[in-house]
């Protein structure tokens, strides 16, 4: 496939392909990455929720009063409003949020964690720490995790992510 490159009226210029090294660097990225998702899919599975759910549960755990603006929790996910709102909805079917009116901005609406979307968490974390400790944090000596999250945050930061809020601790 050919792309135009801006300012060449009618010349097509190649893109710049992977070299070997930079392919392979990529390839294992994505297998990473799917191999990590993979496992935290299964234990959680194993758990009784889906991925998205804990998601959206561990940020409510870790909120003032188990509860934060849609808008907010949104935000922090980086999912836009037709996604967050299907997965509100679902967790709400099934008692483990619900929703409110904001007192704050008639507008605006509160998700709150119910005691059965906190049990399900807690019963969920101490697993769901372990697979991340068995199949990435204990493989890696210290100064791996640092070059790792700095990469980590600078690849954020290019794709858009830096404007998204995420606890530090």
């Amino acid at each position: 496939m050919r792309q135009q490159t801006p300012g060449t009226l009618g010349h097509m210029t190649e893109p710049r392909w992977l070299d070997p090294q930079e392919r392979r660097m990529w390839r294992a990225y994505l297998r990473m990455q799917r191999a990590i998702e993979v496992a935290l899919v299964r234990q959680l599975g194993d758990s009784g929720i889906s991925r998205p759910d804990f998601e959206v549960l561990v940020p409510l755990s870790e909120a003032e009063g188990r509860t934060l603006r849609v808008r907010d929790l949104a935000t922090w996910l980086g999912w836009d409003r037709s996604r967050i709102s299907h997965q509100l909805r679902r967790m709400e079917e099934r008692g483990l949020i619900t929703r409110e009116h904001c007192t704050d901005d008639a507008r605006g609406t509160m998700v709150r964690m119910t005691d059965e979307g906190y049990a399900i968490t807690v019963r969920a974390a101490p697993d769901q720490v372990a697979t991340v400790r068995r199949v990435l944090v204990d493989l890696l000596s210290r100064d791996e995790i640092d070059q790792l999250t700095a990469i980590a945050e600078r690849v954020a930061n290019a794709a858009g992510y830096d404007q998204l809020p995420y606890p530090d601790n």
